[in-house]
């Protein structure tokens, strides 16, 4: 199972202020052309495809990956402080598995 983690900031932000989101997914990112050294049947893809962040519910980031991707993506970003809330995380694998996460902002 994929493991999200994300790093927003811990103080409060001031409102107008560019903050640093940092976001990584411990995945092992299967590119599909490998095969099991016992059986030699290949290995199934399953690579993350897709990346979404939202700040109270708006899209503010977006990413597709592709095989080239390595394993266990990191990404980092930034974003406007508007309003304190809820920034969300979701991960989309090839077969639809959603990983998930949520972190919080405080803004002043």
């Amino acid at each position: 199972m994929a493991k999200p983690r994300v790093r927003v900031p811990r103080k409060p932000v001031k409102k107008g202020e560019v903050f640093e989101i940092k976001t990584l997914i411990s995945h092992r990112m299967e590119s599909g052309h490998r095969r099991n050294k016992k059986t030699g049947e290949p290995i199934p893809r399953k690579i993350i495809k897709k990346f979404v962040c939202t700040y109270n519910g708006e899209e503010i980031f977006s990413a597709d990956f592709h095989p080239a991707i390595a394993s266990n993506p990191y990404l980092a970003f930034f974003t406007v402080a508007t309003e304190s809330g809820e920034l969300a995380f979701t991960w989309i694998d090839d077969d639809q598995t959603r990983y998930e996460t949520t972190a919080s902002i405080v803004v002043e």
